[in-house]
């Protein structure tokens, strides 16, 4: 799971999948907004086939967050 979270979060955001970790902030590392975070959930939606409600977004501050 945590190697498409990785791989969605790099697609979305822009980033270097290599860069990436458990502990890498949406925020602080990868300078994401709210309209980021939205658009990357959704699209890990759909590539992993989940639901994530969207006052759950609030407690995602790391990839690691996602994971969980």
């Amino acid at each position: 799971m945590l190697e498409k979270v990785k791989e969605t979060v790099a697609e979305a955001l822009g980033a270097d999948i290599d860069t990436i970790t458990e502990e890498t902030s949406f925020k602080d590392d990868l300078g994401a907004d709210s309209l980021d975070l939205f658009e990357m959930v959704m699209s890990l939606e759909e590539s992993c086939g989940v639901e994530i409600p969207t006052e759950d977004l609030e407690q995602m501050k790391t990839v690691g967050d996602v994971v969980k």
